[in-house]
């Protein structure tokens, strides 16, 4: 009886460590984007005792002031590499041991080495997922998918197309549309008329995954410019008409990654959820049951079905020859994207 009460108290007293042990964890992320599936929570909060706290942003530049105003809230937050050097300028993130992170060694290794990511021999960014920011389509309108990025110009889809309302996507995309690299622009008189040009097709401007879904929903797009990945969930996990088109003048691709913001509280909880958001288990299911972009694991990729879009088609060498990876720009160059476009949807109206 004794060494049952022993051991029953020995128990108890684990548990209470393991209680006291918890931590929140807080999360800042796109909204529906990977790291606040239910499914994804409830495995990481099973597996470590933390609990997840969730916080959202629809802009990168909302998700640098939110880490402005909110120092030592955060623990993880996902961030475009091309905006990872603005917050190092402004040191809102801490460098991460990736040795504490066991799939960090299945990560692709042009992204994980990538300059906009370690600094002075330090990392302070896991990349996570890519994608493109590309076409994507109302298979209502068409029989077969489009081939050019001119498709949205055309007169037939006048007051049928929609794009994000985000200058440096805006100007991006005019750079592709005149046959310019995105990171090197040298024509922006070229850029400002082909987007000049494309506004009378466009419908209304989208800034989050839901708008974009709504209006194909209720078949008021043709086209319009999208993330793959989202195009990927729109199509699996809401059954919508929805195909992606990528065109031979090119895509804009992005590579996301998660940092630890400086002061963070729950360094450890971090370095396990980085770790599992890496993995296998949680991408195929993400992927399969929601709709994802390409992971940057091998490995997770490699778990895909064959015929997997994020296999078969994103990791096709025709597709990768097209894509243009953003950069960072300078303080000054956003500056010029932002006029510009506000100058245009000014003249729009």
């Amino acid at each position: 009886m004794k060494t049952t009460t022993a051991i029953l108290a020995a128990l108890g007293l684990s548990l209470c460590a393991t209680t006291a042990m918890a931590k929140d964890l807080h999360v800042l992320n796109w909204k529906g984007y990977g790291a606040d599936e239910p499914f994804a929570t409830k495995a990481f909060e099973k597996m470590t005792g933390d609990k997840v706290v969730n916080d959202f942003f629809n802009s990168e530049q909302e998700m640098l002031t939110k880490l402005r105003t909110n120092p030592g809230l955060y623990d993880v937050v996902m961030i475009n590499a091309a905006f990872m050097q603005q917050a190092l300028d402004e040191k809102l993130v801490q460098p991460i041991d990736t040795a504490t992170i066991e799939n960090y060694g299945d990560i692709d290794d042009a992204k994980a080495k990538s300059k906009m990511l370690n600094v002075d021999g330090k990392t302070y960014g896991v990349p996570w997922t890519w994608g493109l920011t590309t076409i994507a389509i109302n298979d209502k309108a068409f029989d077969t998918p489009p081939t050019s990025i001119k498709e949205m110009w055309k007169p037939e889809h006048k007051g049928r197309v929609t794009i994000r309302d985000d200058a440096v996507e805006a100007v991006q995309l005019g750079a592709l549309a005149t046959g310019q690299n995105i990171n090197d622009i040298e024509d922006m008189d070229a850029v400002k008329k082909s987007l000049a040009d494309l506004l009378p097709n466009i419908r209304t401007f989208w800034s989050s995954e839901n708008d974009w879904n709504q209006m194909v929903a209720s078949n008021q797009i043709d086209l319009g410019t999208y993330w793959s990945g989202s195009a990927g969930r729109a199509k699996v996990k809401f059954k919508l008409p929805v195909s992606l088109a990528v065109p031979k003048e090119g895509a804009v691709g992005w590579l996301d990654t998660f940092a630890i913001p400086k002061g963070s509280k729950n360094v450890e909880g971090a370095e396990k959820f980085i770790n599992y958001m890496l993995s296998p288990e949680f991408y195929t299911e993400w992927d399969e049951t929601v709709g994802a972009p390409v992971s940057a694991s091998n490995k997770a990729v490699a778990a895909l079905p064959a015929d997997s879009f994020n296999r078969k088609v994103m990791g096709a060498p025709e597709i990768a020859e097209r894509v243009q990876f953003q950069e960072p720009i300078t303080d000054e160059q956003r500056e010029e994207y932002l006029k510009l476009w506000q100058s245009l949807k000014v003249g729009a109206n």
